[in-house]
């Protein structure tokens, strides 16, 4: 009823207004931390869709509900192409968004230089990212995903590989392994030996081929895969000094009962490869994200010096991928509550918190659905052509796309909002593919302001560790702390944003 009032839309937009006019102070101090939120896959459309979910979820229409990212005051958009892809890979994207260079398809922590498969074509092409750059400066560091923590995204935070497949000596080649490359798994325990928080699945590459795994015995997928005969887990404990609390947990009981602040190493792997998506998790053995997040703040936020996180709900794109439109939403919705809790555990005056994507999908909804349509309901229509009804979610591509006597599939006969329904595809694939659409930035904490339009996806760490004072530039920070002095001043900033070609 409020909303046939004039007088609501025009009070709202004034208390807008008002709020974009105090962003004018712009928060200049030195970020003490970093939080990077990386939601593997969320295009636009996945962001807006979330938001109707998260509505519905608390039994609202949807449309006018606010995203935990929605709420954060500065927004750009990342352009996300490869070096030779026009619709990208998670890989070549993570090496962009955390390292600050833009890379081919398929290869984490390395330039362009590097070809995939590649091994020869690695050495002297390394770059480092961000994680590393806030190690070196006395920060601590943290990795949390819902995928495998050797995944594309959390590796390119520590490793270098012309491969994001090569999850273990298992998966790489001979030739790679003659060469003298190393698999991603090893070198998450041999690159940054000092990571205090990892968490997230892949338990399987850290051990021996055919080792039974500690949860699922019986079933052989799960068993380790580790041709070279080591065990990870052992070596891991092995860098860590006697006089630190160090722990490796892994079922969500064990992560639970630790005490954070008394925790200085925390290696959490919960599943054998990726965790279970957020409908179908055990409330035993897997956290959550926002669970794994909450204990990582803790666990990191006691170094005066502060801490970068990152942070991937990275099975959003998996859900895509398997046309399961329900699986991929409420993992965004699930990220988003994590993005809540770091909110609440960190202050907006000392922390810059960034989320973004690094690719979209060929997801959309549609179908002029009335208001509060439930988001996977039918659109209020038949098709004009082949006078069948239609899902608002569909997919340019995937495995949805289904002909049943000559034609399209009568949604109305099947299950559409169960959770593993596949929402129909215009053209069919086994595996519903990327989209090649710019993503949306979301930031908010000290110098949240320099995302603030259109960007190649490689800017974002450069602002990252412009903020922090951690990495090459920091001419700017001479008469500041990195806990969170004085502020640069006007013409130190002037000639610190010049090289990123922001001025």
């Amino acid at each position: 009823e409020k909303e046939k009032d004039p007088k609501y839309w025009r009070d709202q937009a004034q208390q807008t207004l008002k709020y974009a006019l105090r962003l004018q102070n712009l928060n200049t101090k030195v970020a003490r931390n970093v939080i990077m939120f990386l939601g593997d896959g969320m295009g636009v459309s996945t962001v807006t869709a979330a938001r109707i979910l998260k509505g519905q979820l608390h039994h609202y229409p949807g449309e006018e509900t606010r995203l935990e990212m929605d709420k954060f005051p500065y927004v750009a958009l990342s352009k996300t192409y490869n070096t030779n892809a026009q619709v990208p890979d998670s890989a070549g994207t993570a090496t962009a968004y955390l390292c600050g260079v833009k890379a081919n398809e398929g290869t984490v922590g390395v330039s362009a230089a590097t070809q995939r498969t590649q091994c020869n074509t690695t050495a002297g092409n390394e770059v480092t990212s961000i994680l590393r750059w806030a190690k070196d400066a006395g920060k601590s560091v943290g990795i949390v995903t819902t995928t495998r923590v050797n995944h594309a995204t959390p590796s390119a935070a520590y490793a270098h590989s012309a491969d994001r497949d090569w999850y273990s000596d298992n998966e790489m080649p001979p030739e790679a392994l003659s060469q003298g490359c190393k698999d991603i798994a090893y070198q998450l325990m041999h690159n940054i030996k000092d990571i205090e928080v990892i968490m997230g699945g892949g338990r399987k590459y850290m051990f021996p081929k055919n080792k039974t795994d500690v949860e699922y015995e019986m079933d052989e997928k799960s068993r380790g895969t580790r041709l070279d005969g080591l065990n990870l887990i052992n070596i891991w404990k092995s860098f860590k000094p006697r006089h630190k609390h160090s722990h490796y947990v892994w079922n969500r009981t064990e992560l639970l009962s630790l005490d954070p602040y008394t925790v200085d190493y925390l290696l959490g792997l919960f599943e054998p490869g990726d965790l279970q998506y957020e409908l179908n998790r055990n409330n035993v053995t897997d956290p959550s994200l926002s669970e794994m997040v909450e204990i990582a703040i803790k666990i990191l936020k006691k170094n005066p010096k502060g801490f970068f996180l990152l942070v991937e709900g990275g099975r959003i794109d998996h859900g895509h991928h398997e046309g399961k439109a329900k699986l991929a939403l409420h993992e965004t919705v699930e990220m988003d509550r994590a993005i809540g809790k770091a909110g609440i555990l960190t202050s907006v005056e000392d922390t810059l918190t960034v989320v973004t994507a690094d690719h979209s999908h060929v997801f959309t909804f549609g179908g002029y659905t009335p208001r509060g349509n439930s988001i996977f309901g039918l659109a209020p229509m038949v098709s004009d052509t082949d006078k069948k009804p239609f899902t608002s979610i569909l997919y340019g591509n995937g495995p949805g796309y289904k002909v049943v006597g000559g034609e399209r599939e009568n949604v109305s006969m099947v299950d559409y909002a169960h959770n593993n329904y596949q929402a129909q595809s215009a053209v069919p694939l086994r595996y519903e593919t990327h989209g090649g659409e710019d993503v949306a930035v979301f930031a908010k904490g000290p110098m949240a302001h320099l995302l603030h339009g259109v960007h190649e996806q490689n800017y974002i760490p450069h602002v990252m560790g412009y903020a922090a004072c951690i990495g090459a530039n920091q001419d700017h920070c001479a008469s500041a702390s990195s806990a969170g002095g004085p502020s640069p001043g006007p013409l130190l900033l002037l000639l610190a944003l010049l090289p990123l070609g922001i001025l």
